[in-house]
């Protein structure tokens, strides 16, 4: 016999809506910027930062629980999840 508590928890981890799911991750964005070394020459270093995911960019997002799973309309599978 199933458990009529699985059918609820179910509803509530399909609750959560795309731009709910965005706000939890972040995606890696490694962007080449222009600079100076110490005798003045131009340099060009990489500079890596984190950018919010826009609801628009989400195909398809899943809650498990411990960490949340988007995948977006690139073809990039994010989590928030730790490494």
């Amino acid at each position: 016999m199933s458990d009529p508590n699985a059918n609820e928890q179910a509803g509530a981890a399909k609750a959560m809506t795309a731009a709910e799911a965005a706000s939890k991750v972040r995606r890696i964005v490694v962007e080449i910027v222009d600079g100076k070394d110490r005798a003045g020459n131009p340099t060009r270093s990489e500079k890596t930062r984190e950018v919010r995911v826009e609801a628009s960019e989400v195909l398809a997002h899943a809650d498990h629980g411990t960490h949340v799973v988007v995948v977006t309309k690139d073809g990039q599978k994010l989590s928030d999840a730790e490494d």
